[in-house]
């Protein structure tokens, strides 16, 4: 596993430490989402459909410090919307590193060759730059030609700065496991990056609905695509045990709270993916959120979720109790052949709860005291690169 190994010590520590006090829930990674603006619209996403008021709402830096730290999980990512939008993002991540956390920048890395001036390279942050597949894949996903080789050509000139960089990527149905796998090979081999990889999850304001893997076709994906994995030496900067859930071998539940998410409306309920609400503050948002209501077989918006962001907690949570079984998988690799692991029945899960036009609705009557409509995705893109 490529993270660096001060990294996994600081990390694993961190979690033994929330073990021995007897901890049930603790955040692992900060979702710090300072805006949602972006400069893309892609199909599969749901994070940008907002009224332009919210979009053009910002986290300042002193709020993004302080809910590092009343949270105080040692890893913060930073998503959004496009980060590097926000005119205040160097001073963000300078302060965040400052405290010793380890910072991941989420960029489509349209604004990151321009802006790498704004950063100092630190064994703290790397950029984790969004690649959904090979250059044909990536511009279809994002629904955007040249994106691949613009983010190709920045990965390389922040490598060449003294940046850590990986790359993140979405899988879609309709990718073929050679598809996945030709990407891996080039993200490892040619451009010398860790890859995080993860399925898409069904965002329900995206406008592409027709493309999410279910539980099944992921764990039959990610086989195949581990099967032809065998011996190349992928640069996968996830947990071995995450990676053979992912391969249908763990029975794991989701653990909603391992990623907390902190953005323009506060602390979002339950998770970064499912937006259920917010709570005024990371103690409220762990005390009275009804987690038992959330996860695959408790709710019908999970269903089919297999997200790292669910998942990736659970799994470091499972090698700490069982590190010899976390040993044997991370030496012989996820197993691709063989019957899965028990799935998780839904036929006791609650009906979906639609939530979003009053968050909305809340939102533009705190702003300026009336609700209004939903934004155009597309009418902000040639604004957005402030």
């Amino acid at each position: 596993m490529p993270i660096p190994l001060r990294q996994q010590i600081d990390v694993g520590l961190y979690v033994l430490k929330q073990r021995l006090q007897r901890r049930e829930r603790y955040p692992l990674v900060l979702m710090l989402e300072p805006l949602f603006r972006c400069n893309l619209a892609c199909a599969g996403c749901g994070k940008i459909d907002y009224p332009d008021a919210i979009l053009n709402r910002r986290l300042s830096v002193d709020e993004c410090v302080q809910a590092a730290e009343e949270c105080g999980a040692p890893m913060v990512a930073i998503p959004g919307g496009e980060p590097l939008i926000h005119k205040e993002i160097g001073e963000i991540v300078a302060a965040l590193v400052a405290r010793k956390k380890y910072v991941s920048l989420c960029t489509n890395a349209l604004l990151l060759e321009k802006k790498l001036d704004l950063f100092t390279p630190s064994r703290f942050l790397f950029f984790s730059v969004h690649l959904d597949g090979l250059r044909e894949q990536h511009d279809r996903a994002v629904c955007q030609d040249g994106v691949f080789d613009k983010a190709v050509k920045a990965i390389r000139a922040a490598q060449a700065k003294g940046f850590r960089v990986n790359v993140n990527a979405t899988i879609f149905d309709g990718t073929s496991a050679e598809e996945v796998a030709d990407f891996l090979e080039y993200a490892s081999h040619d451009l010398g990056v860790d890859i995080s990889i993860s399925p898409g999850y069904a965002y329900e304001r995206a406008p592409d609905q027709q493309h999410f893997l279910n539980r099944r076709k992921t764990k039959e994906l990610f086989r195949e695509v581990f099967r032809r994995g065998k011996g190349r030496n992928w640069r996968l900067s996830h947990s071995s045990l995450f990676l053979d859930f992912l391969a249908g071998n763990q029975e794991y539940r989701c653990t909603p709270w391992g990623f907390p998410t902190r953005n323009v409306f506060g602390w979002q309920r339950p998770c970064y993916l499912l937006n259920e609400g917010y709570a005024p503050t990371f103690q409220a948002l762990m005390d009275d959120t009804d987690w038992d209501g959330y996860g695959t077989g408790n709710y019908e918006k999970c269903a089919d979720c297999m997200a790292h962001c669910g998942y990736e907690s659970t799994a470091a949570a499972d090698a700490l109790r069982k590190p010899l079984k976390a040993l044997r998988t991370s030496l012989r690799g996820p197993k691709t052949e063989g019957e899965m692991a028990p799935e998780i029945p839904l036929a006791g899960q609650r009906s979906a709860s639609w939530v979003y036009d009053g968050v909305v609705a809340d939102a533009m009557r705190d702003m300026h005291g009336k609700p209004t409509g939903s934004n155009d995705r597309r009418a902000a893109d040639a604004r957005a690169a402030e």
